[in-house]
């Protein structure tokens, strides 16, 4: 981390052990995601007039590179659980730490990439049976129906005309399916 851990107390006592335990958190967290920069930690005690000392709350704000931010804050509402500030401050790097986990898998991309469509340039076709071939960018014919030219009136395809397709297996050998004309600005 760029910057040291900066720990404040509202209303509550200074503790050592406290301390130490939110820096092995930010430590742990740093494990998850180490472009960590800057990380700033509230304790605050709620206290009313009925209570010596309420619920904790605890904040966490981490700063991350590129302006993005991880923001953990929760007021419990009589969860008598946050009167143990342990228990506060563990509930919530808890849930800094998914945030960063969800940060980091974003940043990882993890989508499926998909290969692109084909791309080949009609070789034959027969408007009256509705049937032809596209020749592919690897040489070999590939049959197409009319039925699977989509997004434009048959009267465009033409010999020569530059389609991109989809490739299945047919009944007598690879056929294309979802057959588009590429306009002139194609990039392939």
């Amino acid at each position: 981390m760029q910057t040291a851990v900066k720990i404040d107390f509202h209303g509550a006592q200074r503790s050592e052990a406290v301390e130490q335990v939110i820096a092995d958190h930010v430590a742990k967290l740093e494990h998850v995601y180490r472009g960590i920069t800057a990380c700033h930690v509230g304790l605050k005690v709620r206290s009313d007039r009925h209570r010596k000392s309420g619920p904790y709350e605890v904040s966490v704000h981490m700063t991350l590179p590129n302006g993005r931010e991880v923001n953990v804050r929760r007021t419990p509402h009589l969860d008598e659980r946050y009167s143990n500030v342990l228990f506060a401050v563990n509930d919530a790097f808890r849930r800094a730490r998914r945030q960063l986990q969800d940060h980091v898998r974003r940043l990882q991309v993890s989508t499926k990439a998909h290969e692109p469509q084909p791309i080949g340039t009609v070789a034959r076709f027969n408007s009256r049976t509705g049937f032809g071939f596209i020749r592919s960018e690897r040489g070999d014919e590939i049959y197409f129906h009319k039925n699977s030219v989509v997004g434009a009136p048959l009267r465009k395809i033409t010999l020569g005309t530059r389609v991109m397709f989809a490739e299945e297996a047919g009944e007598k050998g690879t056929q294309a399916s979802t057959v588009r004309i590429l306009g002139k600005h194609a990039l392939r």
